[in-house]
């Protein structure tokens, strides 16, 4: 009578309970589905949930939506019969045909920032630019024809016509080309800076969908486990082997696992669109990124990157940017020197029937304009890119040596939690849970097992997206692509 009763009294007790035993989901990765039929569930079928039977009875209730294939049939809404869905899916899929995207590399993403990337793209258009700025500098001053004419009567005129050429002295237009192409070479290394950040921040955020990936599928293996133990529980509380709290905490821990599946997809979607951003697209562009998150980058010595630090693009960027200012700096010292105007011509003299040749020579006096003002500044600004460059070679073996103990940590941090803690948390798992199957242990021993394990596969992919990314960031400071690429 007791084994009667009891069933009755939970069941009415949790009106959901019926929902738990149907629901299923399919195992990702060759999980185990765990989730079986209840042998009460015949018992429980009969009993209908009065809040559901009232939504049954208001107009046009259960009419926006169709049932999930999920859900049981004792709620009152039949499923459409199986011709009529076969029908219906094949209209809707001739009438609008979905386009999937295509699997996404890493050398396909690479790729597309290099074509479509709108700061590569400017960073051209500068180079571009510069060149034009060099060969204006190469370009002589222009000849200047002027006339003169002297007294408005014709019969006593006199007009001058005379060229004036300006002669540039003091090594002006070397000074002027020779900035110039320093200018157009810090275009080109600043071009390459940009490159390998760009191509960096691609490969780190490459990376990370393929964690958001991975953990969006581990999401889904933990809410298969959580179904599975809470069919397990509604079990053995029908059978009358466990308290009703058990299914209760089974119910919010697969409600809980709901939340973190919700999250990881919001995860993955943000992670496609950070990465379809550097190329200007959108996330629904990126279809499934294939790649190998699991193969650890390599780890060079710390001495062996310093010493390619030298020739990191950043530093030749500030001392290309150094070698252009004191070339503004030579320029406007050739400025203190004064250039000279040739003047070559001819006069007609009317009154006297005549022509003469006319020479000038026109020489400024450096009395007050020596150009002082512009000559300091371009040695103070020389000065300012000679302590940019110290600073930037200070901060560069800062970032480096960072992002190398970032790199080894993550490394650690993988290589122990895939030797250690994942098997060790795999098998506690299960045999918390075959434990409780057979009455061994109590629930909450499988709760924490599940919670244990879901952490460490969280904490797994975290190691490796920060290996990736770190990385990633020694190959953006050294401008080295595969100085630290994933090991095959």
């Amino acid at each position: 009578m007791y084994k009667l009763v009891l069933p009755l009294a939970i069941a009415a007790a949790l009106p959901c309970h019926t929902q738990a035993q149907h629901m299923t989901t399919p195992a990702l990765n060759g999980a185990s589905a765990v989730t079986q039929q209840n042998p009460g569930s015949s018992l429980s079928s009969g009993l209908r949930n009065p809040a559901l039977d009232a939504a049954e009875r208001r107009p046009g209730a259960g009419t926006t939506e169709q049932p999930s294939p999920d859900l049981p049939n004792d709620v009152g809404i039949q499923p459409a019969p199986a011709n009529a869905r076969r029908a219906s899916a094949g209209a809707a899929n001739m009438a609008a045909p979905l386009s999937v995207p295509a699997p996404l590399s890493l050398a396909a993403a690479l790729s597309r920032v290099l074509q479509a990337n709108t700061d590569l793209r400017a960073g051209v258009l500068e180079i571009d630019a510069q060149s034009g700025a060099v060969m204006q500098a190469g370009v002589a001053p222009n000849p200047e024809l002027a006339t003169l004419i002297e007294d408005a009567r014709e019969s006593t005129r006199t007009t001058t016509v005379q060229l004036n050429v300006p002669i540039e002295l003091g090594g002006k237009r070397t000074a002027r080309v020779n900035a110039a192409q320093l200018g157009q070479d810090a275009a080109g290394a600043d071009l390459a800076v940009k490159r390998n950040a760009v191509l960096a921040s691609t490969r780190a955020a490459f990376h990370d969908l393929l964690a958001a990936q991975q953990r969006q599928h581990i999401a889904g293996e933990s809410l298969t486990l959580a179904n599975g133990a809470l069919a397990v529980a509604a079990k053995r509380v029908l059978a009358g082997k466990n308290s009703p709290v058990d299914e209760t905490r089974a119910r919010i821990a697969a409600s809980s696992v709901k939340v973190d599946l919700a999250q990881a997809a919001g995860e993955l979607a943000g992670a496609k669109n950070r990465l379809a951003a550097l190329w200007g697209g959108t996330g629904r562009d990126i279809g499934r990124a294939e790649g190998h998150l699991d193969r650890l980058p390599a780890q060079p010595s710390l001495p062996h990157l310093m010493e390619q630090l030298k020739a990191a693009p950043a530093l030749r960027l500030a001392q290309t940017e150094l070698a252009r200012r004191q070339a503004l700096s030579q320029l406007e010292r050739a400025g203190r020197v004064p250039d000279v105007t040739l003047s070559i011509g001819a006069k007609r003299d009317q009154q006297a029937g005549r022509n003469q040749a006319v020479f000038g020579l026109a020489i400024p006096l450096p009395l007050f304009d020596r150009n002082q003002g512009k000559l300091h500044e371009a040695l103070q600004r020389s000065e300012k890119a000679r302590a940019e460059l110290d600073g930037a070679r200070a901060r560069l073996t800062n970032e480096l040596a960072q992002a190398h103990e970032a790199l080894t940590v993550a490394r650690e941090q993988a290589q122990l939690l895939n030797d250690d803690i994942l098997p060790g948390a795999q098998s506690a798992y299960e045999a918390a849970r075959t434990g409780f199957e057979y009455g061994k242990f109590n629930f909450i021993d499988v709760i924490d097992a599940q919670r244990t394990l879901l952490q460490a596969r969280t904490q797994y992919l975290r190691a490796l997206a920060d290996a990736h990314r770190a990385a990633a960031d020694i190959d953006s400071i050294l401008g080295a692509p595969g100085a630290t690429q994933t090991v095959e």
